[in-house]
């Protein structure tokens, strides 16, 4: 027999319940999604409180089923910012062997943007796909539209072939339009929010619905 969980454990998942019928009540009309595809949108209301991201959030048609694939067999996760490494939750990471990887702090990748007159978060992309980190693997993306926009760039002319792109860079500059490029990838499956809304945070929610749902359904 199981234990039962310690009662502050309990009481977390009892009030995140809650939260998720409260959300299921008020959200309106969310026949765009499919059960698995709502999860995920659901997740992203209760942590932003922000229930637009109903009708913001867009997926290709393979989306869920290549993270689903991707997410049993021990995936790599490149992220653009430490912020999203230090919002997952170690449990969920260890449970289905994802291995997280950051490189904008890398002295390396530093002085390469310097030299090449681009930003880090650009730069950090292209180290990722000199390690062979990219292809099968997910990628996520909450702060830096350049980043996206050098994934994006990749994909196109390098054939890099990730398993899932998460596109939620958040802002005014270059955001909503990194987002809109990547909705136009036919043979790449990605999650996006449209408009200039986003961040680590959706990332980071995103992420553990996806978690949860791989770890619901592996054996």
């Amino acid at each position: 027999m199981n234990p039962s969980p310690p009662p502050i454990v309990a009481a977390g998942a009892a009030i995140e319940s809650a939260s998720f019928r409260i959300i299921d009540a008020q959200a309106g009309n969310h026949d765009a999604y499919d059960s698995a595809q709502w999860n995920v949108v659901r997740r992203m209301i209760h942590t932003s409180g922000d229930f637009d991201f109903n009708g913001l959030t867009f997926f290709s048609p393979m989306a869920m089923a290549s993270a689903q694939t991707a997410l049993r067999q021990k995936p790599r996760l490149t992220v653009d910012v430490e912020m999203i490494r230090a919002g997952l939750a170690t449990r969920r990471l260890d449970r289905l062997g994802v291995t997280v990887h950051q490189f904008n702090s890398d002295p390396q990748v530093i002085a390469r943007a310097q030299a090449n007159g681009v930003t880090r978060s650009c730069e950090a992309m292209r180290e990722a796909w000199r390690l062979g980190l990219l292809d099968n693997g997910i990628v996520a993306i909450g702060n830096a539209p350049t980043a996206l926009l050098e994934v994006i760039r990749l994909i196109r002319e390098e054939r890099v072939r990730p398993a899932l792109v998460i596109g939620v860079p958040v802002g005014f500059i270059r955001a909503e339009e990194s987002k809109e490029e990547l909705m136009t990838l036919l043979d790449t499956p990605w999650i996006a929010i449209r408009g200039t809304k986003g961040g680590s945070t959706l990332a980071v929610a995103i992420l553990h619905a996806l978690m949860d749902l791989a770890d619901s359904t592996t054996p």
